[in-house]
């Protein structure tokens, strides 16, 4: 299936917003490992934005596979989930990624928390299957 039709609008809209997003990568024994991140929909791929080094980095060069969620603030009922494989793995040595992501996330135009022994990474994810939770109508 063409990754653009996999991609509705409401996944675009979920990763447009100040959705914390959660990522899943795989641990050398096999176990799962979960961490908060922020990204965003660019282009039929998610980008997710972190420090080389980190565990989740580790993780993805060893093995690829990945699962993102994503859950509005407003609702959580409006939700999806995505499996994917991290397809490149790109330098942000400049920070314009963990820039734009800083004035998505908190309003502010500039990545306020660099150190210098960190070099960012943006992990960049091309969906193979994507869930959208449905409409749900309440009953009383």
């Amino acid at each position: 299936m063409v990754i653009e039709k996999l991609i509705n609008n409401k996944v675009i809209k979920l990763f447009s917003e100040k959705n914390l997003v959660f990522i899943a990568t795989i641990m050398k024994d096999g176990s799962p490992q979960v961490s908060p991140v922020w990204a965003n929909y660019d282009d039929g791929f998610i980008l997710v934005n972190t420090a080389e080094g980190r565990i989740k980095h580790k993780n993805i060069l060893r093995d690829p596979r990945v699962a993102v969620s994503a859950t509005s603030t407003d609702n959580p009922l409006d939700m999806t989930t995505i499996r994917g494989t991290v397809v490149e793995i790109i330098s942000d040595v400049d920070y314009s990624h963990a820039d734009k992501l800083t004035q998505q996330y908190m309003g502010r135009e500039h990545y306020p928390f660099k150190r210098d022994d960190e070099k960012r990474i943006i992990l960049k994810i091309k969906p193979y299957k994507v869930f959208v939770l449905p409409e749900l109508k309440m009953s009383d």
